[in-house]
């Protein structure tokens, strides 16, 4: 259990050291020795939990989709009226922008290394099309129970996912110069006013 403990506590201190080197000085150009020497780890410690930079930074993304998906799951089974899960999901999305302004140049850099490697390209644009998957679930329930109106689910899924990856990309653009823990929470609102029926926009 120690020894078990103790190996979850190198991997976070592994990713947590790569965090900081990546925003720091770009994903290409940070090292596995600088990461541990960031980390305080040996770079035996480091392979142990990582085969390579790549897998790190994988690791990472996995990590942080893993959570996102989980915080989905959680509103599905809180929340019916399917208005109110976007709602929820805007309120949760602040949260992530908040944290992630300082990271998105990181992805976007990383995101353009993987176009050049198949398996990580995989790896990074599966993620979405998990998140498209759970929208369209989403706004089909929300035509049978009557909240939002007949649009095309699969269009109506792949529109919010590009809201994410363009906030994203103006996050990582001008990181600065806008209130990113509101934005996410209007942009949504938008979307539903547009999506919503009648009965939905008036609450019931």
């Amino acid at each position: 259990m120690v020894h078990q403990l103790r190996s979850i506590q190198t991997r976070a201190r592994i990713i947590g050291a790569a965090v900081e080197q990546f925003i720091r000085f770009g994903y290409e150009a940070t090292s596995v020795d600088e990461i541990c020497a960031a980390a305080n780890v040996s770079k035996g410690a480091f392979y142990h939990h990582f085969p390579s930079k790549q897998a790190l930074f994988l690791a990472l993304l996995q990590d942080w989709v893993q959570e996102l998906e989980q915080s989905l799951t959680a509103i599905s089974q809180e929340v019916e009226w399917v208005p109110q899960r976007f709602e929820r999901l805007a309120d949760r999305l602040q949260e992530v922008f908040k944290q992630a302004a300082g990271q998105a140049p990181m992805f976007l850099e990383f995101w353009y290394q993987a176009t050049k490697d198949p398996t990580a390209w995989r790896a990074s644009v599966e993620p979405y099309q998990r998140f498209r998957s759970i929208f369209v679930r989403w706004i089909e329930e929300g035509n049978q129970q009557g909240s939002l109106k007949a649009v095309n689910p699969d269009a109506a899924a792949a529109t919010l996912v590009s809201l994410g990856v363009g906030l994203v990309l103006q996050v990582a653009l001008e990181h600065q110069g806008l209130d990113w823990g509101t934005i996410p929470r209007a942009a949504v609102k938008l979307l539903l006013e547009g999506m919503s029926t009648p009965q939905a926009q008036a609450g019931q």
